[in-house]
């Protein structure tokens, strides 16, 4: 399961003296390169009831994958566990970066947006990762910010109340903080929920750049014809997982009756105790 891995490249010019049988041995000894994220039997459950189960599989660097499924699936609880903000009830998540390279985008609505802060406030605590709590930002950090905003359409706005924004507008300074963490795995739950095409369009191409910069994305979305449009790979589940893969098989008829399936067959809002 899981998407295949690429091999790293062979670095050593081979001697043209060489005859073919050396070059075939040394084809034979390129290693797959080890996956930046690996899900090896995770379960993540409430009071033993499990909301995801015995999920394995790994997403390689500057992968672009969708995480599909009905409502319930488990999508948002899987991105969470990944984050680090839910505990993993068995099996185990492995990466093969640092954990604190990771970048979470919780859905828009769920964030609160009564505090004081301006554009700029926000945007800048992307980069805490990097200097930390409790030392300033300097005038580089500073200008990263400004440029990122910048970029997501917004350039002007940066003393702005984020309480004064838009829907859309808010989720292009969301962006924008993602920007300046540098993150090598960037996590999005419903990105282009509840906002405008423009935005999505926007937004959208700002993911595609973030692939070309070997970043692996992994997002949560519930449009299939976007997915099937935008992302290579897609990883369909129902609380348990479906299929993994690219795109065009993973989103089969076949798969998707299944994954339907799964849900209507859902008594209640978590699964039964699992017995595994």
């Amino acid at each position: 399961m899981g998407r295949g891995l690429v091999g790293n490249p062979i670095e050593a010019v081979l001697s043209r003296a060489r005859d073919h049988h050396h070059h075939q041995h040394a084809a034979q000894a390129v290693r797959p390169a080890a996956p930046i994220l690996e899900l090896t039997d995770v379960t993540i459950a409430y009071d033993r009831h499990p909301v995801v189960h015995h999920i394995s599989g790994a997403f390689a660097a500057g992968s672009l994958t969708a995480l599909v499924g009905p409502n319930g699936a488990g999508k948002s609880t899987l991105l969470k566990t990944i984050a680090g903000l839910l505990p993993v009830t068995a099996g185990a998540i492995r990466f093969g970066i640092d954990r604190r390279a990771v970048a979470y985008l919780p859905q828009v609505v769920d964030v609160d947006r009564s505090f004081l802060l301006r554009v700029i406030d926000v945007v800048d605590f992307g980069h805490w990762r990097k200097v930390g709590a409790l030392r300033r930002l300097d005038a580089q950090d500073r200008a990263a910010s400004v440029a990122a905003i910048a970029s997501v359409g917004l350039a002007g706005l940066e003393n702005q109340p984020i309480g004064q924004l838009s829907v859309g507008q808010f989720q292009r300074v969301l962006f924008a903080r993602l920007m300046v963490q540098e993150a090598a795995v960037i996590l999005l739950d419903e990105p282009f929920n509840a906002i405008d095409q423009k935005t999505t369009s926007d937004l959208m191409q700002v993911v595609r750049t973030w692939q070309g910069d070997g970043r692996t994305v992994i997002a949560a979305l519930h449009d299939l014809e976007q997915v099937k449009r935008e992302f290579p790979d897609a990883l369909l589940m129902a609380r348990e997982l479906v299929a993994w893969g690219p795109t065009p098989q993973t989103l089969s008829d076949d798969k998707l009756a299944r994954a339907r399936a799964l849900a209507a067959s859902w008594s209640d809002p978590a699964a039964a105790i699992c017995a595994r």
